[in-house]
């Protein structure tokens, strides 16, 4: 399983990649949202971890301009991975297109949890 992590803090990036690596899992990772949607279009993917507040585009934008695509990475699972505890902040993430929303700080039996019910919503449950 392919995951991508669009996280702008390189602390944060490296918890989750120490944490999927124990599974095996190959974690590619983008400091930013437009970077992000590069790699995006340059590589495949299983699913795409995505931070909200990043400098320059936010995760809001990234996950609209994903679900905009017109091609199969347009339903990419994707969740959210934030420390935003705005009341209304799943809401907001939900209706951009996100599949799910994680709160930081990042849990390992969460992160699984959370990667396992996004992957089984879009209907392929054989990668993890």
């Amino acid at each position: 399983m392919r995951i991508l992590f669009v996280e702008d803090d390189a602390m944060n990036r490296r918890v989750v990649r120490d944490m999927l690596s124990v599974a095996g899992l190959d974690l590619a990772e983008a400091p930013e949202a437009e970077t992000g949607l590069r790699m995006i279009e340059d590589n495949d993917y299983d699913l795409i971890l995505m931070d909200l507040r990043m400098p320059g585009m936010d995760g809001l934008t990234a996950i609209r301009a994903i679900r905009a695509r017109d091609d199969a990475k347009a339903t990419l699972p994707i969740v959210v991975v934030t420390a935003d505890m705005a009341s209304d902040i799943r809401h907001q993430c939900l209706t951009a297109g996100a599949d799910d929303v994680m709160m930081k700080p990042v849990a390992m039996e969460n992160l699984f949890d959370t990667i396992g019910r996004a992957i089984a919503g879009r209907g392929d449950q054989t990668l993890l």
